[in-house]
């Protein structure tokens, strides 16, 4: 008869909870010496991951958090294949080109019965815009250099509401980011203002088919027209590319006579996320382009130590199948009716918290009826309180709703934003206003914070917060507070 060590007997007979295993230092700098048991290290992770927040909940995220459980066991399925293994896994790159099709097909892409479209999957729409401006400066390089013309100092143009990859495209690829100012009740980019801050150098003019701060659609027609007029006067066929990777999957089923698409000629690219509207996980979006003209082949490289000749034109190598695999079964699992079906029910919620914030008689809204189904709304009086302090007391429900500032000429303005989602149901919705309500009438009978972090700032010695009075700007205040809500976030983290 074999008796049990102490260590057998830890490690088979005690509960995780009773192992020394929960009683040790996470580790978070160096690898652990030894091992452990695999009941245990899940248990310290789940344990960990219980504090983030709930996804479902998460009203600051466009990106998508519920999928059908015969979806999840597709990519469960396909975790372990890698995207870029094309010989290996051709069945894969017929389902990602299936897509670009469909894709291109919905945004009126000129390609002829049974022709492949030209695009991509990305791993989201930050690298599908890096690439859309990788190809516009490439081709306004060869149009400059052909004419024997500096290409020292490229341009684009976008408005002051674009989301911070197309900053980062400037700054990671040597362009120069104009930006058209914003204006109070106006935080879309002014077309006629964009095409006049085109000159020679200009790459591109980007369009915001969805602004993440309002849910807008910028009017991409008028764009089209005025940069039409002006490229025929000056002849330097600046070209636009539109950032649908909010409202490209809501647009066509919604909006469907709305041109902002590859109907309109000047339209060379456009980007899409997967994971927001799209109905797939995170880790997905799409590039099209109008025509293979459009795409330097410079741009496009061919490997073959994988087996056989693979094009391929993206930013990364290796990355999972289980994404591409999932847009396509939403594809022909939901069908136009579906999405349509889909999108109408999150316009429908949308306009139900809408009414009951209204009815509150507190708010500003600044989204507009046709566009992303979210609403943003600015409080009428932030003398005494801010959309920070909402914000931070709506997280005791567990909702985790943004509040920010508007970029310039507008970061006066502070706003607090409901993105709508496919999961976000009427029960919900009124749920959310049901709280909404109860914060207001709980800070109402709160003293005013406004005036307690005037006199805390002014005695604090925090450089960074001017106050020269008791007696804060609304800019001061928004700011103050904001940073202070950051802060105590980062902490949590």
């Amino acid at each position: 008869m074999v008796l049990a060590t102490n260590s057998d007997s830890d490690e088979h007979l005690h509960s995780t909870f009773a192992s020394r295993y929960v009683r040790a230092v996470v580790p978070r700098f160096k690898m652990p010496d030894h091992c452990m048991p695999k009941d245990a290290a899940y248990q310290v992770i789940n344990d960990e991951l219980m504090l983030d927040g709930n996804p479902r909940l998460n009203l600051a995220s466009f990106v998508t958090t519920w999928m059908e459980p015969e979806c999840d066991k597709l990519i469960m399925d396909s975790v372990n294949k890698n995207y870029v293994d094309m010989d290996e896994y051709p069945v894969t790159t017929e389902l990602q080109n299936r897509c670009v099709n469909m894709i291109a097909n919905l945004f009126h892409a000129p390609v002829g019965e049974g022709e492949a479209a030209i695009g991509c999957g990305t791993v989201g729409s930050s690298e599908a815009i890096m690439l859309a401006g990788l190809a516009f400066k490439r081709k306004w390089q060869h149009r400059r250099r052909a004419q024997g013309l500096s290409t020292d100092k490229p341009n684009i143009v976008t408005g002051a509401n674009v989301q911070v990859c197309w900053e980062k495209f400037a700054r990671y690829f040597e362009v120069e980011l104009k930006e058209v100012k914003l204006s109070e009740d106006y935080y879309v980019m002014d077309p006629a203002k964009a095409v006049e801050m085109v000159d020679e150098n200009t790459i591109c003019v980007a369009a915001i088919l969805g602004s993440t701060l309002t849910g807008e659609f910028e009017d991409v027609k008028l764009l089209n027209d005025l940069l039409a007029e002006k490229n025929a006067e000056t002849g330097w066929e600046t070209p636009i590319h539109v950032d649908a990777a909010s409202g490209g999957f809501i647009a066509p089923f919604l909006y469907p006579d709305l041109e902002w698409d590859f109907r309109l000629p000047w339209v060379k690219s456009i980007n899409v996320s997967g994971h927001k509207y799209g109905l797939v996980y995170a880790g997905v979006g799409w590039i099209v382009w109008r025509t293979k003209d459009d795409l330097p082949e410079e741009l496009v490289f061919h490997i073959n130590y994988l087996g056989a000749d693979q094009p391929t034109f993206t930013l990364n190598f290796s990355k999972g199948s289980s994404q591409i695999i999932a847009q396509y079964y939403q594809f022909i699992r939901l069908g136009f009716e579906g999405y349509k079906n889909i999108m109408e029910n999150c316009m429908d919620n949308a306009r139900r918290l809408r009414e009951g914030i209204e009815m509150t008689g507190k708010f500003h809204i600044l989204s507009k009826d046709i566009g992303v189904p979210l609403v943003a709304f600015s409080l009428k009086d932030s003398s005494k309180h801010t959309v920070f302090e909402i914000a931070e007391s709506l997280r005791k429900f567990g909702w985790i709703i943004p509040a920010y500032t508007m970029p310039a000429d507008a970061q006066h303005i502070a706003v607090l934003r409901v993105v709508i989602r496919e999961d976000f149901s009427r029960g919900l919705a009124d749920r959310l206003i049901t709280h909404i309500i109860q914060v207001l009438k709980e800070i109402e009978g709160l003293p005013s914070r406004i005036a307690h972090l005037a006199a805390a700032a002014a005695v604090s010695g925090d450089d960074e917060v001017k106050v020269k009075t008791a007696k804060m700007s609304l800019e001061d205040i928004t700011k103050y507070w904001k940073r202070l809500v950051e802060h105590k976030r980062n902490i949590v983290c």
